[in-house]
């Protein structure tokens, strides 16, 4: 029993001694709030893994102690880790976050009606707190020692009413913050409340003078020193007001026909807060003859024929903003009679121009501004006479940057009171400034416009002549707009071609055009080809055949790039050289096929015009019997020539005697015509046909001297069919016809043979 129970107690310590050791790897304490600057101390209990460190979020401490202290935490939050050395395991670890207290805490002592001086009855406090926004904060506002609470609220301002019951008696105030997790005070305030009350605004009253302006302002609290503060037209000004004492202050100097806007604000001797800005007032001043400034011009334009020149006179209007009315006049005067005096003729003219006519002579332009028919300023300029020989500026340079154009020259040998420089963009509408300097910067020009820049020297009662530099832009822009033409594609190349318009004035000079182009897939990359600035097309290599394409032209200057719009474009599925090929086969096709077709349709027409024997047109003569010694044969010794070729028509058979008849012997078989039925006539009555057979008016010669006539039917001019018989056959023949078959003749002493002749071919008519 004894040995069961030790047994049984070694099995258990194990675990029990375990559990405890679980227990202790840890670090403490756990989520842990401080406030900020604190010290803390954090423990790592290591359960025998031996040596650690620690971490402070991501960085490695130089401590391997179980025990580390924090001084001055400032992190607003924080985790700190053990880690043991040998395994590299995180024992334990911990999250610090701190928390201050509010700060800056300010208060003052005021009236809620701001508009009648009196007895403060309103509280209102202030204090700044850096914080996490998302934390939930309870604020309190203690008062006193007592800490008795004046005010609860969840933003950083408080305000109360009746707090100070005495102004004798300061004021100590203390705020609270709390929230779940921790709470803390702030460090006390004390107040005197004659240093924490604020005066209403003052009374405001402006002025307005052509010189100056006048304010006036009446302050309450007036048995005590204050301090005031006049604001106008973002400017301060401040003056120190003593008891019994309203304030009054002069703006001095002051711009004609300006409007300006004032303010003041007051407040009890340092460190009383500022009242608020008493309502504004906006004042016009008046207009201040000695700031009129008309900075009168003048451009003279070429003479006419008659020596007449057009002179346009420029001045700086009159602001108009100035009250009353204005009258402008121009009087031109010939040069050697104004100086000994006189009346002219005067021209009215608009505010700010007018132009006159004057001769070849020198002038001298007056202009009279009249306000409200009073003189009010007068000008004059000096108009050189043609050919006059005057002093001008040399060596004028121009250069533009960023909008602003540059102007520097040289003087000339006399000495000058100034210069003025005019410019134009359109030669309609004048710019001028004077300088006493040999360079001038001219602003406020309009963008991309080109500008014609004239320096004229002037002297104590004349001008010089002008000097124009070259047109200058005020900013040059871009090359303008690529427009992009698809001139030809073929299989394997593309011929594209583009132009450049600039819709603005001033616009660079093309340095370079790049000719992006990829193929119309998701995974095409864009090529590119650079091409100089004075080519306007090129030729893309190396396309693939039936294929879409992108492309796009960006054109370089020195002052920017543009971008033309995507433009498409497929390539042809065939070459140039597959198309001349197929063409050349096929013509050639064509041809072969033209040829044989032609042939044919020869050969056809010969087959159709080729002459066949007719019947009717045939004659019947005689075949010579043949003379002793002599075989007929010999008549066809020719081989060219046959029987059929030889014909004997009757009008030949009449004056001569054939030849062939002395010579030839046939054979009466041989030469058994054969006889030809008509399928119409086979069934008509015999009688009828042997009435057809019979000859009419025929004789039967029985030498080859006698004529011979043709077989013709009665009352027919051409019959289809001659009667081919001899003197001695008239009898019936058959109706069957025979093909050359053999026919037993008659023995006879001297036969006399009947042939037909083959001209049976219809040229004319028949015979």
């Amino acid at each position: 029993m004894h040995l069961f129970l030790a047994l049984f107690i070694l099995a258990v310590n194990p675990s029990i001694c375990k559990g405890k050791d679980e227990k202790k790897c840890d670090v403490v304490p756990k989520n842990n709030y401080i406030e900020v600057g604190s010290d803390i101390n954090i423990t790592c209990l290591t359960c025998g893994h031996g040596e650690i460190y620690w971490t402070l979020d991501t960085s490695r401490l130089n401590s391997s102690h179980t025990v580390l202290s924090l001084r001055n935490f400032t992190h607003q939050s924080a985790t700190v880790q053990c880690h043991s050395t040998d395994s590299q395991q995180v024992i334990g670890g911990t999250t610090i976050s701190t928390y201050s207290k509010p700060c800056n805490i300010s208060c003052i002592w005021h009236q809620f009606d701001q508009k009648t001086e009196g007895q403060p009855d309103m509280f209102t406090c202030k204090w700044d707190h850096r914080i996490d926004p998302k934390l939930d904060v309870n604020y309190t506002v203690l008062h006193s020692s007592a800490q008795r609470e004046i005010c609860k609220t969840r933003e950083t301002t408080c305000t109360v009413e009746g707090v100070i019951k005495s102004i004798f008696s300061n004021i100590i105030i203390t705020v609270r913050a709390k929230t779940a997790d921790w709470e803390v005070d702030s460090d006390t305030r004390e107040f005197q409340p004659a240093h924490i009350r604020k005066m209403i605004p003052p009374h405001l009253n402006v002025t307005s003078f052509a010189d100056h302006l006048l304010v006036e302002w009446k302050r309450e609290l007036i048995k005590q020193k204050s301090r005031c503060e006049v604001k106008y037209n973002e400017t301060k000004l401040n003056k120190a007001l003593e008891i019994k004492t309203n304030g009054k202050m002069n703006i001095e100097p002051v711009e004609s026909c300006s409007h300006y806007t004032v303010s003041v604000r007051c407040a009890l001797l340092e460190p009383a807060p500022w009242s608020d800005w008493s309502q504004e007032k906006t004042v016009l001043t008046e207009l201040n003859k000695n700031h009129v400034r008309l900075r009168l011009w003048r451009k003279v334009a070429e003479p006419q024929k008659n020596g007449v020149r057009k002179v346009h006179a420029m001045w700086k209007e009159i602001p108009s903003t100035c009250r009353g009315t204005f009258t402008y006049t121009i009087e031109p005067t010939p040069y050697k009679e104004a100086m000994m005096g006189g009346n002219y003729t005067e021209t009215l003219c608009g505010e700010s121009g007018c132009d006159v006519e004057v001769n070849q002579e020198a002038h001298r332009i007056n202009l009279n501004i009249f306000h409200n028919e009073t003189l009010l300023v007068v000008d004059a300029v000096y108009v050189p006479a043609i050919g006059e020989s005057l002093p001008q500026v040399t060596d004028i340079q121009t250069s533009a940057l960023e909008g602003v154009i540059l102007v520097t020259w040289k003087a000339p040998i006399q000495p000058v009171s100034g210069y003025m420089i005019d410019w134009t963009h359109d030669g309609k509408q004048y710019y001028w400034k004077e300088t006493n300097y040999t360079n001038a910067t001219l602003s406020g020009l309009l963008d991309k416009k080109p500008y014609n820049v004239t320096v004229t020297p002037l002297f104590v009662d004349k001008t010089g002549r002008g000097t124009q530099a070259l047109q200058i832009c005020s900013r040059v822009g871009g090359p303008g707009n690529v427009t992009i033409h698809i001139n030809k594609t073929n299989a394997k190349n593309a011929l594209v071609s583009w132009d450049v318009k600039s819709q603005e004035e001033c616009s660079g000079d093309v340095v370079k055009y790049i000719v992006f182009y990829r193929k119309l897939d998701r995974l095409g990359l864009w090529l590119n080809v650079t091409v100089i600035g004075t080519e306007h097309a090129i030729s893309l290599e190396n396309l693939l055949p039936d294929t879409q394409y992108e492309f796009y032209v960006k054109a370089t200057a020195a002052t920017g790039t543009t971008k033309s719009t995507e433009m498409f474009f497929k390539t042809k599925k065939f070459g140039r050289w597959f198309i001349t090929t197929l063409v050349v086969c096929g013509g050639v096709v064509i041809i072969l096929v033209l040829s044989l077709g032609l042939g044919c349709a020869i050969s056809w027409k010969k087959f159709r015009e080729k002459p066949i024997p007719n019947p009717g047109c045939s004659s019947l003569a005689l075949w010579p019997p043949r003379e002793e010694g002599t075989g007929s044969i010999l008549q066809f010794n020719n081989p060219s020539e046959s029987v059929c070729d030889r014909v004997y028509t009757e009008e030949s058979q009449k004056t001569s005697t054939s030849p062939l008849g002395s010579d030839l012997n046939p054979n009466p078989a041989f030469y058994q015509t054969d006889e030809y039925i008509d399928p119409d006539m086979a069934s008509a009555p015999e009688t009828d046909t042997e009435e057809r057979l019979k000859p009419a008016k025929t004789q039967h010669r029985s030498s080859p001297n006698d004529s011979m006539e043709p077989l013709l039917p009665e009352n027919s001019p051409c019959s289809p069919y001659r009667c081919q018989t001899s003197g001695e056959n008239t009898g019936k023949r058959p109706n069957k016809q025979n093909k050359h078959s053999p026919v037993k003749q008659p023995d006879r002493k001297t036969p006399v043979m009947v042939y037909v002749t083959l001209d049976m071919f219809e040229q004319n008519q028949c015979r």
